[in-house]
């Protein structure tokens, strides 16, 4: 089993993307499951959404420990939550920011570092990285196929909103695939 969790702040979209997330595994033929943590936080508080990955049926309800994978929605939440606890040694941290983050990051992780703001400005025409961050995830991982993605987000968002998430997607796929994140 795959595990990750996803940090970002309320009203950033980290529980839809874990619900993508598990609905594009799922159409990639994998058993998945997305399940978020909050209590009664409000917009721009420090929350997390989880997903499973497995090639056999998930049973597990737990929150997720011990994660192979990060996504990190917001780079200001590193100095304000531990994000990187428990993540695996040889797992991969995608972190949205434009900065430079070498102190204090783990060793024996991938730390993949993407601008998901200013490509979500760009096409989307809103900060709203989630989708943006999916297909960094998608191209640093495997675990789920942009062809999933893109029938995910049809199926979640109106054409035109949805085209414009595949959009933001797939250059943050290919800005990952290319090495220059």
């Amino acid at each position: 089993m795959r595990e990750l969790r996803i940090h970002g702040r309320g009203g950033q979209g980290s529980v839809t993307a874990a619900e993508l997330i598990a609905t594009a595994a799922f159409k990639s033929k994998v058993y998945s499951q997305a399940f978020p943590a909050f209590g009664v936080e409000r917009r721009g508080a420090p929350v997390q959404a989880f997903v499973r990955f497995d090639d056999k049926k998930i049973r597990l309800r737990s929150q997720i420990y011990e994660p192979d994978y990060i996504i990190v929605q917001d780079s200001t939440l590193i100095k304000d939550v531990d994000v990187f606890s428990g993540l695996k040694e040889g797992g991969i941290a995608i972190i949205n920011t434009e900065k430079d983050l070498e102190a204090g990051l783990p060793e024996g992780v991938k730390i993949i570092k993407i601008d998901a703001t200013s490509i979500a400005l760009e096409v989307l025409g809103l900060p709203i990285e989630n989708t943006t961050l999916m297909g960094a995830f998608a191209a640093a991982t495997g675990e789920i196929e942009m062809a999933a993605i893109e029938e995910a987000l049809k199926e979640r968002f109106p054409l035109p909103l949805a085209e414009k998430n595949i959009a933001a997607a797939k250059k943050a796929y290919e800005i990952v695939k290319g090495g220059s994140a």
